[in-house]
């Protein structure tokens, strides 16, 4: 199911299992008959089909993750007392982690329907751009400070169109001989063309494109050479779709940023009031959060954080309730020994948050910051007159702003320092 589309849903008969059989996550665990057994009692009347992925808290491991394999005599059944359970230690299909999804992208709506208008388009309808006589974009650049997710979208929406996903890393292509590193940007553009419908991801597209009347060594002049000529010979390898990211747009060579190579370029700015509270609410999903917890305050007091400063602040939060919880652990040499037969529920709190919040700044804003002068007029000497005209156009504004409403004054838009160094402008 993707965004935006229409779900039908009707009712389905069920019947009582007589046999089910379930796939752990976790393959180095010892499953036996004690957890069969429990298993069974927590699943007692609970609904399953083929393929769905269940999550159980075991007494001896934890929160354990489990796949639904078989299930006999349909595929809809609900698991009774009498069902034979049955854990089979390796699974069927291996548990991708890695999935992205768009649900798992928080705060991009505009640029999520963009990409999705260049990308997904040309790969999953290309017979609309052959009627309409058009070549579909053939690439995406997406803009943005790091950990604005580019990289994330991106794997979403590889993920999305089931495409082959080939990612370029910037420094890793760069390589020691004569004309190796054009000979893997070679190979992993005739990867993507023998397996479509694929994207390329080129991730950090400055340190491999930059503009070549910068840049002094021959090998970086090729690099560029090559993309270039890459890109423009993606219309005769099919459906093949480039998406580039880079936080230094303006370090990019010209010839890259022109339609026909990256037809539009997407700008993943810092997240909004209600983008925050997105990409807080996905960060915080599996988390057990406490009742005072306000995810809609904490949006409003994150001003300039960006996703992965939201991500670093809930794992900060969730640490800090860690920490907390540690007095139940007794300090050894190989470890941590618990002390008691079961460790208390672990909740992130409010207070949590708001501890995280000291310690967590907004990187995007990192390198900006205001300071206030400690410097008074009695730090100054001389100057009497300079002093008189700068209260009178700077200060009395601000203090007096009702009176020069009522005469109708109107006070300086600006004031130039003029002298030589070392005479006080500063």
């Amino acid at each position: 199911v993707e965004l935006d589309d229409h779900v039908f849903v009707k009712k389905v008969g069920s019947k009582s299992a007589t046999k089910v059989v379930l796939s752990p996550r976790n393959t180095d665990m010892l499953y036996n008959g004690n957890e069969n057994k429990y298993l069974l009692e927590r699943l007692d009347g609970y609904p399953i089909t083929v393929g769905d992925r269940i999550r159980v808290k075991l007494p001896t491991t934890g929160l354990e993750d489990f796949q639904v394999l078989v299930v006999i005599p349909s595929d809809s059944v609900v698991i009774r007392g009498s069902t034979r359970l049955d854990i089979r230690k390796k699974p069927k299909a291996k548990f991708d982690s890695s999935r992205v999804s768009f649900q798992d992208v928080g705060g991009l709506r505009e640029q999520i329907a963009k990409v999705r208008e260049i990308v997904e388009l040309p790969l999953k309808y290309p017979q609309l751009f052959e009627k309409l006589g058009i070549d579909p974009p053939r690439g995406v650049l997406l803009v943005g400070p790091p950990g604005s997710g580019k990289t994330l979208l991106a794997k979403a929406v590889a993920h999305e169109t089931n495409a082959n996903f080939q990612v370029i890393n910037g420094p890793e292509i760069m390589h020691k001989f004569y004309g190796e590193s054009e000979a893997r940007l070679r190979d992993i553009f005739e990867i993507a063309s023998r397996n479509q419908p694929s994207i390329i991801f080129l991730d950090e597209l400055d340190a491999i494109a930059p503009k070549r009347d910068k840049v002094s060594g021959d090998v970086e002049k090729r690099i560029v050479a090559q993309l270039l000529s890459l890109m423009d010979g993606l219309k005769h390898r099919g459906n093949v779709v480039v998406i580039g990211a880079t936080n230094l747009p303006s370090a990019l060579d010209p010839a890259l940023r022109r339609p026909g190579r990256f037809d539009r370029e997407v700008s993943l700015d810092v997240p909004d009031r209600n983008g925050r509270a997105q990409i807080l609410d996905i960060h915080t999903r599996g988390m057990p959060l406490d009742d005072d917890i306000e995810l809609e305050r904490l949006a409003d007091m994150t001003h300039g954080f960006v996703g992965a400063d939201i991500e670093n602040l809930c794992r900060e939060a969730a640490m800090k309730s860690l920490r907390k919880s540690l007095s139940e652990f007794e300090d050894a040499d190989d470890g941590y020994i618990l002390q008691s037969g079961e460790i208390t529920p672990v909740k992130v709190c409010m207070g949590d948050f708001m501890d995280a919040l000291k310690e967590v700044e907004p990187s995007a804003i990192r390198e900006i910051f205001v300071e206030i002068s400690k410097i008074t007029w009695d730090d100054i000497g001389g100057l009497k007159d300079i002093k008189e005209k700068l209260v009178e156009a700077v200060i009395w504004p601000f203090i007096h702003k009702d009176l020069f409403e009522i005469t109708d004054t109107k006070a300086p838009k600006g004031i130039l320092l003029c002298g030589p160094p070392g005479t006080g402008k500063t």
